[in-house]
């Protein structure tokens, strides 16, 4: 039974919906009931989204106050542009934070969508809040520890919104828009700008203060990338192997994962003649491939494997555990 609320609500977003698609007098309890699990599964992503992007913020406001600002120390993208400008500067920090990220709103907007803008100038917004209203202390005056530690909370930050579908720096929305626009990659477009931003940083504070702060950017990268990636990498490994039948149970009774099998046809062979071959998908962990390639050895030592990393998936037999060991 659907609680009363939801019901109300439901009734009500259906009103405005496509009448010929949903007239009132077609509201049948099977309707209802769809819209009711799609409600659900919304409100349930977008609480979550909203949590991630919440502990983000005070993330990345701890590594600011906690760590980075009392003691000059810079980060790359945005928020360092924001950091150094502090530091040369008697502006606020807060009030860079929004100010710098502006255009890389609007930029978001043309690139990614009306929604991601709004998410991402709330984020920030409330970002640039938390630094000016919540008091963190000073943990430490430890330059190492600083560099370190302060890149962490930053990047674990900047991963979380990012987890929740929003960013708090802006760097990444440039790349993208300067990388599609000159045909190079993302990477390369964050490394050119930080390089100049170090540059910036070495020349109107210090070199030492510079090289401290590309540790910070390193620790807040690496952060970042666990935050994002995740504990296990994921790989996906294709399988051609005239054994394929052995293999892929092998893969199911052995390490506890499932397999796609695609109908393919050899393309090369001595005598000109090819034939039909199963091919087999599956995804595992980066911790299993040592075991994969062992068993796959075992059955056919020949047998041609292509891997490729995957940054995230959903669904499936990956979560469950291995069967046997």
């Amino acid at each position: 039974m659907k609680p009363f609320l939801a019901n109300i609500i439901i009734r009500t977003s259906l009103k405005f919906k496509d009448k010929k698609k949903y007239p009132k007098e077609n509201l049948t309890e099977y309707k209802l009931a769809k819209e009711y699990r799609q409600f659900v599964i919304s409100l349930k992503r977008n609480f979550k989204n909203l949590l991630l992007i919440i502990i983000g913020i005070f993330s990345a406001s701890f590594g600011f106050k906690g760590f980075l600002l009392t003691n000059d120390f810079i980060d790359g993208g945005a928020t360092g542009i924001s950091l150094l400008l502090a530091a040369i500067t008697e502006i606020p920090l807060y009030l860079l934070i929004v100010g710098v990220n502006i255009p890389f709103i609007f930029l978001g907007y043309k690139i990614m969508g009306k929604r991601f803008a709004i998410k991402t100038a709330l984020a920030i917004i409330g970002l640039a809040l938390c630094v000016a209203i919540v008091p963190f202390p000073n943990v430490t005056d430890d330059d190492l520890l600083v560099a370190i530690f302060g890149g962490f909370f930053l990047g674990a930050g900047i991963g979380l919104s990012i987890r929740g579908g929003a960013v708090i720096d802006g760097t990444e929305i440039l790349a993208i828009f300067l990388s599609r626009k000159f045909s190079t990659t993302i990477g390369d477009i964050i490394i050119l700008i930080n390089i100049v931003i170090f540059s910036f940083a070495a020349y109107l504070l210090s070199i030492e203060i510079a090289l401290y702060s590309m540790i910070t950017y390193i620790a807040a990268s690496k952060t970042l990338d666990f935050i994002i990636e995740g504990i296990e990498e994921y790989i996906g490994v294709t399988i051609i192997s005239t054994q394929s039948t052995r293999i892929k149970e092998m893969i199911i009774d052995k390490l506890g994962r499932g397999v796609t099998i695609y109908k393919g046809q050899g393309g090369y062979d001595k005598n000109g003649v090819t034939k039909e071959i199963d091919i087999i998908y599956t995804v595992i962990t980066r911790l299993e491939l040592n075991k994969l390639n062992t068993e796959i050895e075992k059955i056919e030592p020949n047998a041609f494997i292509v891997m490729n990393s995957i940054k995230d998936i959903k669904g499936g037999m990956i979560k469950k555990r291995p069967l046997k060991h």
